[in-house]
């Protein structure tokens, strides 16, 4: 296998060996605590523009498996792990994790020492990266190194036309999802509770969807920067004076927030994992999460008498969630929906349906 240089905006170079395509990447790197779900955090549009480093040492050992997918595609600019399985083993498997991605032209590394690399970027900060042949940068790439920036994510990742998804058995209720770019379990989860989910671009007006004749509001996770969509906050403050239910998700949580004059910042380096504890403020409990994001909304911020904060990471104190006062609404920071953490904030789906059924 070829040589290969990871190279951070800090100076700190690892050697490493080439895994899927071959060429050069420049992305952010962030981490992943995640010990498993390796397939979902590769097509989860949230990695949109970023170098993902997986923390757990062994990736690929169940192969691809198409049916855990989170997405149609892999969005991510490079992926890092210790050490790859080029053995998979599992009745689903569908090929090796290395073919995968040279196949949507992925740039890989392997053999590095990721625990190292993670506690560099857990001290001093998510930063830039770049994955390349050469352990010297000319100044072309220390320059792209320097500048890189992920812009316009939201956009990028979204469907481009409307679609329908019809509800698994008797059609109950019909949702309006938002998409800034869309885990599918989302839609799974909906339509197994009798959904039929109307799948809209981010681009779309409120008026259309306020328009139609919905139950209900999905706003969806997405990549980047939240406080950049200006046009989809302004969208997002319609939809929630509509009067409809609104469950926001990841990006869409950040959204709603921003809506209603909040203000959002950036992580040092990010909820990204499997095991991310966060507390429910009403009750004292404390749930174990999957988040995925870099920004976080300032719970400080938010206006007093438009909702208070409803959970919280109990890790950093962060905002987590958000219940709206003067709004059908409520919104949450991690996945309640995902496949590779734990299961047991699904109920906040039911909260969504409980919403629909007395609106």
């Amino acid at each position: 296998m070829d040589k290969v240089y990871l190279i951070l905006e800090s100076g700190d170079v690892f050697e490493g060996t080439s895994m899927g395509a071959q060429g050069e990447a420049v992305g952010e790197v962030v981490f992943t605590t995640a010990m498993t779900g390796y397939l979902e955090t590769i097509t989860d549009p949230s990695y949109y523009g970023q170098i993902v480093v997986q923390t757990f040492p062994l990736i690929g050992n169940v192969g691809v498996i198409p049916e855990d997918f989170e997405s149609d595609g892999i969005r991510l600019k490079g992926y890092i792990v210790r050490d790859l399985c080029e053995y998979p083993s599992n009745f689903r498997c569908k090929g090796r994790l290395g073919d995968f991605l040279k196949e949507h032209g992925i740039i890989g590394i392997q053999g590095i020492d990721t625990r190292h690399l993670t506690k560099i970027v857990r001290e001093r900060g998510v930063m830039n990266g770049i994955i390349t042949s050469s352990p010297e940068l000319t100044r072309a790439q220390k320059k792209a190194l320097k500048e890189y920036a992920v812009k316009g994510a939201v956009q990028a990742t979204s469907c481009k036309k409307k679609s329908i998804i019809p509800a698994h058995g008797e059609k109950k209720y019909s949702v309006a999802l938002v998409d800034y770019g869309s885990k599918s379990n989302i839609e799974r989860e909906l339509t197994g509770r009798g959904c039929e989910v109307t799948v809209f671009p981010c681009s779309t007006p409120a008026e259309e969807i306020l328009g139609g004749e919905y139950d209900g509001i999905m706003l969806t996770n997405g990549p980047g920067d939240p406080a950049e969509n200006v046009y989809e906050i302004e969208q997002v403050r319609k939809l929630m004076d509509g009067g409809l239910p609104v469950f926001g998700i990841c990006l869409g949580h950040q959204l709603m927030a921003l809506s209603q004059g909040a203000k959002t910042m950036k992580l040092k380096y990010g909820h990204r994992g499997g095991n991310q504890p966060a507390k429910e403020t009403d009750t004292g409990r404390i749930y174990v999460t999957s988040q995925n994001h870099g920004y976080a909304v300032d719970g400080a911020t938010l206006p007093a008498d438009k909702g208070y904060v409803s959970f919280v990471n109990v890790n950093d104190g962060t905002c987590e969630g958000v219940n709206y006062t003067k709004a059908n609404a409520f919104s949450v920071q991690f996945h309640p929906e995902a496949c590779a953490g734990p299961l047991d904030t699904r109920f906040l789906f039911d909260r969504f349906i409980n919403m629909m059924e007395v609106k």
